[in-house]
């Protein structure tokens, strides 16, 4: 095993104070992905679980250039479809919330899979509910599931389930226990960026296949091991509170601009997004960035900031200013708290709490890092969120824009109207 310091390079702060470390795998011989490329070690005060792992590949808690978001999850969906061949254009592709609903849909679009779904924490009245599982480690532990039709799931396609990273496989394993129920097939697929399960665990998965009678398969960009150290999660806990929202002079600007969308194409996959949807959804980005850029400055390079699930669409606008000349990079909000520390070898350096601009009046959001890795002008924010977020939740004191205008940090809003489910199903079902 490797670790994830060389000769001559400090380990990273997680890993000095608190023996936090990640190992690339020794049978892992893409020399192009490595776990210590793609993950860096990091902390939450969470006595379920004390550590993250940062991708530097998703755009969630880290900006990170849209390009190397869109090389790592193509690199994901050739591997999904190197093990399913012909079958992957038929495949339904399952992407877990909130971390990897844009990576999932990456990887559909790649595969031109036939649809992509995926899971929400989004509790909207009056929209059905197709079924759902659990996540015992994350923070927000409930999945919904919501297409348009069961039609768009049920079926013997395979079934390709995308996450950020798989620990122990668990989750992905209930999962397709819960939703084997609900539609059973031959043939799953667990798809990660980083795969860090042990023996034991992959052999676990092997016994859930045979006692359903199904194949599963699992791919993965890197494999790796995470090193725990006994007293990890105590020490964590016990940390003081991390310092977050911090403020600037003056206060930075905010401008709201809203962005068409048509009633008949989803905003992304949580009530699923067919591949003949491709072409309209890539028109429609292009509209939306045209409105977008006369209220961005060239000079300045931008953060393109999606929320909680909405990711693709972000990551979509951000590519489409990169084309434009823009510099771009990109991420999104979270529902995860983290622990906040600035040192350069730590990646959650700096950090936002804030009320949740959704209808949740106790619970709080959170943005991680939100700056420029490099020198030159201060980036412009660029948050894109769609209509149930456009509350007085987000422009309240302790709101989003409160916290952040409060850094100095001028913020252009993109208003996205959000998919309407009953709307999008009788489009769907016109003859």
């Amino acid at each position: 095993m490797t670790t994830t310091t060389a000769t001559g390079i400090a380990p990273a702060w997680a890993t000095a104070q608190f023996g936090l470390a990640l190992h690339d795998s020794d049978t892992d011989t893409d020399s192009r992905w490595r776990v210590t490329d793609l993950v860096r070690p990091g902390l939450r005060r969470n006595p379920r679980r004390a550590h993250l792992l940062v991708s530097t590949v998703l755009g969630k808690h880290v900006p990170t250039d849209p390009a190397r978001v869109r090389a790592a999850a193509d690199a994901l969906a050739d591997r999904v479809v190197t093990v399913l061949g012909g079958d992957a254009s038929a495949a339904v592709v399952l992407g877990f919330a909130e971390t990897a609903t844009g990576l999932g849909h990456a990887v559909a679009a790649r595969m031109g899979a036939a649809c992509y779904l995926h899971s929400t924490r989004r509790r909207t009245p009056g929209v059905p509910v197709l079924g759902g599982f659990e996540e015992g480690h994350s923070h927000a532990t409930s999945h919904l599931l919501q297409p348009t039709s069961p039609d768009l799931f049920t079926g013997d396609a395979p079934l390709v389930l995308v996450d950020d990273e798989i620990s122990t496989g668990a989750t992905a394993v209930d999962a397709i226990r819960a939703l084997h129920r609900i539609a059973a097939r031959d043939r799953y697929v667990i798809a990660s960026l980083v795969d860090m399960s042990e023996p034991h665990h992959r052999a676990a998965i092997d016994v859930a296949a045979a006692e359903l009678g199904v194949r599963i398969d699992h791919v993965a960009l890197a494999a790796g091991r995470t090193e725990l150290p006994d007293g990890l999660t105590d020490r964590v806990t016990a940390l003081a509170p991390p310092v977050l929202n911090p403020a600037g002079d003056p206060a930075g600007d905010t401008v709201v601009v809203p962005v068409g969308w048509p009633a008949d194409l989803p905003d992304g996959g949580r009530y699923g997004i067919l591949d003949a949807d491709a072409d309209a959804f890539t028109a429609a980005v292009a509209a939306a960035t045209d409105t977008l850029v006369p209220h961005l400055d060239p000079a300045r390079p931008v953060i393109v900031i999606g929320h909680e699930e909405l990711m693709y669409l972000p990551l979509r606008i951000a590519e489409h200013l990169a084309d434009a000349g823009f510099a771009v990079r990109y991420q999104t909000t979270t529902r995860s708290p983290a622990y906040v520390h600035d040192d350069p070898g730590y990646p959650l350096r700096r950090g936002f709490e804030f009320h949740a601009p959704e209808p949740d009046p106790d619970a709080r959001r959170y943005l991680y890092n939100a700056t420029w890795p490099g020198p030159g002008p201060d980036a412009q924010l660029l948050i894109v969120i769609d209509t149930p977020a456009d509350t007085a939740e987000l422009r309240s004191p302790g709101g989003l824009l409160d916290v952040l205008t409060a850094a100095s940090h001028d913020v252009v809003v993109a208003v996205v109207p959000a998919t309407d489910h009953h709307a999008l199903t009788a489009a769907r079902n016109r003859p």
